[in-house]
């Protein structure tokens, strides 16, 4: 049973029967895409359970010829880290597509267009997460860029709000515009350090993209190149990783972005498509190039601080709300990025629990601020006031989100931001120090929203409701997994903690 390309497949044929469904079925549409969602949650679950956490560490391997010439294979595996990431993805499109039920247009086939954008871009990600050829894994890296460009640039601008800047069609088309060139410049200088470790390859032999065989290369004697060719082959891929991250400085793309697709696709941005980033320093940039990642680990370590603390403080003094949020996603990156670069088991473990926690949380409360945004057409956090009077679970719901974010104990990403700073703080003590200053800044400016927008008299003008049932469908699954990740974070670990030591193990050997 190829049981990981039934998993991509499932969305991906999905996208295209959405896509031929006549023009006048809208509902059927979502439909489609919302019981192919489900499908492929149940799919990754099943994976889950077919998985051994204390097998080999890549299973349910599917590995066939592709382009010989170049030595390039069509490579799927599966290992703890993947597999996480997998079920997030899976678990998180259903409830994104339920999310955006009035999304997509007035128009039926405006509507047909998002699902299916929302079904390609899911399929991409969870391609990602199992290829092990490089080269597949750099066309899918590039691929999504494509769906999430026409979300980003399409969709959203339908319905002004106040704080936009300039007219709503101007704006997203000029987030999209710059999400792309950050993206493709980064695909581009991947791209040449991908050539150039295919011909590193060739000097030992038959040229691979193979990342087994690239791995046990760089575990055992080595890559046939010097330290300063391995080097800027290390950055390379760093590079293209850290904008899809995103990573201070090259973040610039990700709060317009957010701000100008709809809050379902903006989740699909920075809850799921960002992780591919991470993702990949972790098993490409480590896994290939252990003795680089030492050497530069010191200055993405300061890069990752930086992210900490610059997307907090500017988190503290936004107007607009999902702006707000947008750069508190900048923030907890960087606490992924740190995790990492700590080249430590418990920072590493953490990064990867990070990674679900995150998208978990940014879900929840980018969606609960979508909702209530969408009701008032105003993203102005002062346009707001004593929603908690008229909408209490909204507000309770908007709360719960917001203390995960803030990392509360008892909630999912406390474990994991302590994880990557007892992680840090054996390597680096400084940089877990400063970077544990932003649970101060991240409890002001969640705090200091929530007193604003829902304490006090009602202030906003006309009527607000509270969540609807289809709302609380979304959510409450969210607020469930932050709970339950809260006190058995062991349920990813377990998965996890294997595939890290490997990594880790790799470094050491080197």
């Amino acid at each position: 049973m190829p049981w990981l390309t039934v998993l991509w497949l499932l969305p991906a044929v999905a996208s295209v029967v959405v896509l031929f469904l006549p023009s006048a079925r809208a509902t059927a549409a979502k439909q489609v895409g919302i019981g192919a969602a489900l499908i492929t949650a149940g799919w990754a679950i099943g994976l889950a359970v077919a998985f051994d956490a204390g097998g080999d560490r890549f299973q349910l391997t599917e590995d066939v010829s592709w382009i010989p010439a170049i030595g390039a294979r069509y490579s799927l595996a599966l290992d703890g880290i993947g597999l996480a990431l997998v079920l997030l993805t899976a678990c998180l499109a259903p409830l994104l597509l339920l999310a955006g039920w009035h999304d997509g247009g007035r128009s039926a086939r405006s509507v047909h267009a998002y699902v299916a954008l929302l079904l390609a871009v899911e399929s991409m990600v969870l391609m990602s997460f199992v290829a092990v050829d490089l080269l597949l894994f750099y066309l899918v890296f590039e691929a999504m860029l494509i769906p999430m460009y026409f979300l980003i640039g399409s969709y959203g601008a339908d319905r002004p709000h106040r704080g936009h800047d300039g007219p709503s069609d101007t704006f997203g088309s000029r987030a999209a515009v710059r999400f792309l060139l950050y993206n493709l410049l980064g695909g581009l200088i991947m791209l040449a350090a991908l050539i150039g470790l295919y011909v590193v390859t060739t000097r030992s032999g038959d040229g691979t993209f193979s990342f087994t065989a690239l791995s046990e290369l760089a575990a055992g004697e080595g890559l046939d190149a010097s330290s300063t060719t391995l080097n800027w082959l290390f950055l390379g891929f760093l590079f293209a990783f850290a904008v899809k991250a995103p990573l201070w400085p090259l973040h610039g793309w990700l709060p317009d972005a957010a701000v100008s697709a709809t809050p379902a696709s903006a989740v699909m941005m920075m809850a799921v498509m960002d992780k591919v980033g991470t993702f990949a320093m972790l098993r490409f940039c480590l896994g290939l190039f252990p003795e680089s990642a030492e050497t530069f680990a010191p200055l993405v370590s300061v890069l990752a601080v930086i992210s900490i603390l610059y997307g907090a403080v500017l988190a503290i003094g936004q107007t607009d709300l999902m702006r707000l949020i947008a750069y508190t996603s900048i923030s907890h990156f960087g606490f992924i990025v740190l995790g990492i670069f700590a080249l430590t088991a418990q920072g590493q473990s953490g990064s990867t629990l990070y990674m679900v926690n995150h998208g978990i949380s940014t879900a929840a409360l980018f969606l609960v601020a979508g909702f209530l945004v969408t009701q008032r057409g105003s993203r102005l956090i002062a346009d707001y006031g004593g929603v908690a009077k008229v909408a209490p679970v909204l507000a309770g719901t908007f709360l719960v989100a917001g203390l995960a974010t803030l990392s509360l104990p008892g909630l999912a990403p406390f474990v994991s931001e302590f994880l990557v700073l007892i992680g840090t703080y054996l390597r680096y003590p400084a940089a877990a120090i400063l970077a544990a200053l932003a649970l101060v800044l991240s409890a002001l400016y969640i705090l200091w929203t929530y007193q604003r927008m829902f304490g006090g008299a009602v202030r906003q003008p006309g009527p607000l409701r509270d969540l609807t049932l289809r709302q609380k469908s979304v959510l409450a699954p969210l607020v469930a997994a932050l709970l339950v990740l809260g006190f058995f974070p062991g349920l990813v670990l377990d998965f996890v903690d294997p595939a890290v030591e490997a990594t880790v193990s790799t470094e050491v050997t080197r």
